[in-house]
């Protein structure tokens, strides 16, 4: 998402409850407000993915829900079956299956994903219908609002917005510019 204001901090620094690819003490930090139905996040993912095993260790990235249900419906019910495969131990292995199948996104298709990955389906279905994970997606999205996040994808270098848009070549020089010293600690 590429917005020309200015660059908010990111309000709530990567932690346990967040899904985490890369060392904790990791130099470089990037965070990801992020919606399974939107073609720009879809467009983003595997640059994402580029990134990650570009830097290695060096990383850590984080993901966070930011459905956009009125233009995304079923953005959001996608949105809790990671955090139902996370339960299980396979949010990243899902993550990817929803952004490769974003426009099969019903209960149907999503328990067909945790068939995939070997889930118990059973519980996977119980959980999704009880909303069992309703609350920790609209977690992500407070924490995005108080952010400044107003679409996605929207990234955070260093734990302040980039307003560079998702390709390649800018995610990558951001990265590669040392933080400021007013930029908090992860």
């Amino acid at each position: 998402m590429i917005n020309s204001g200015p660059t908010p901090p990111l309000t709530m620094p990567l932690g346990t409850r967040d899904h985490v690819l890369g060392p904790p003490d990791a130099r470089l930090v990037l965070v990801e407000y992020g919606d399974y139905q939107c073609p720009h996040c879809r467009r983003a993912h595997p640059i994402v993915r580029q990134i990650v095993a570009r830097f290695g260790d060096q990383l850590k990235f984080g993901f966070r829900h930011f459905p956009l249900s009125k233009i995304h419906p079923q953005a959001r019910l996608a949105a809790q079956a990671a955090e139902a495969a996370a339960a299980q131990e396979k949010f990243w292995q899902m993550h990817d299956l929803l952004f490769r199948h974003q426009d099969e996104l019903e209960l149907d298709h999503l328990a067909q994903y945790a068939a995939v990955l070997e889930l118990d389906v059973p519980r996977f279905r119980d959980e999704l219908n009880a909303g069992l994970y309703a609350r920790r997606v609209q977690e992500d999205v407070v924490s995005g609002l108080r952010s400044g996040v107003n679409g996605t994808p929207t990234f955070y270098v260093h734990n302040k917005r980039f307003n560079g848009g998702y390709e390649l070549d800018a995610l990558v020089n951001a990265l590669d510019t040392p933080p400021t010293p007013d930029t908090p600690p992860t």
